[in-house]
């Protein structure tokens, strides 16, 4: 498998606190990369390091090679990456129908729990909604690197699944490098699934998903 992108030494500061040590981080096309730990591992670092959101203290990003460390955030999206923040993935003063408009060309809404909130404010949505909204307009855009925190949550468990199931399919039929953090493996994600688990910003296992782990 060719890796998209690829994090090289990365070392990133939240003031006097280090929240990677140094990590090393392939990130393959078309596949569905998990990054797993506790809360402050460093697994949403890692997807605002790979998206330019946070500096890096040292060492580099590499997309398909090419050092992209000092590229900022929307040059980075210019090229093919989506973001999909814990939190703010959504535009709360537009309608959910304006929200979907601007991830591209008119497409099938891939929720259809969405269709009739359609002229909703996404500020008046539920948790999930909002949920479902973000990832909707993730999976409308062209993207070659689609980076997502908790992509499912608040959602009902139906839902969380079809999430996967939506996300694994974009890998596996646009060769999209896809990847998610998250506090746990989620269920439903398909063989080859690569899982990297973090500790206080450093790596200790990687492996495909359905491999035991060291506890």
């Amino acid at each position: 498998m060719s890796v998209e992108m690829e994090l090289r030494g990365a070392r990133v500061r939240y003031g006097p606190l280090e929240a990677l040590h140094g990590l090393d981080l392939p990130v393959p096309a078309g596949t569905v990369t998990v990054l797993v730990g506790r809360n402050g591992a460093g697994r949403t670092t890692v997807l605002r390091a790979l998206a330019g959101t946070v500096r890096l203290a040292a060492g580099r990003v590499l997309w398909h090679g090419e050092d992209v460390t000092g590229l900022p955030p929307y040059e980075r999206a210019r090229r093919g990456l989506c973001l999909v923040p814990d939190r703010g993935a959504v535009y709360e003063g537009l309608t959910v129908a304006e929200n979907l408009a601007l991830a591209g060309p008119p497409a099938p809404v891939p929720y259809p729990a969405l269709l009739p909130l359609l002229s909703r404010t996404a500020g008046t949505l539920s948790g999930g909604e909002r949920r479902m909204l973000a990832v909707s307009r993730a999976l409308l855009r062209p993207a070659r690197v689609v980076l997502a925190d908790e992509p499912a949550l608040g959602m009902a468990p139906p839902v969380a699944a079809r999430t996967y199931a939506l996300l694994a399919e974009l890998a596996a039929r646009d060769g999209t490098a896809v990847v998610l953090a998250e506090q746990k493996v989620p269920d439903g994600l398909p063989p080859g699934t690569l899982l990297h688990e973090l500790r206080r910003g450093a790596r200790v296992f990687s492996g495909e998903a359905a491999e035991p782990r060291p506890t």
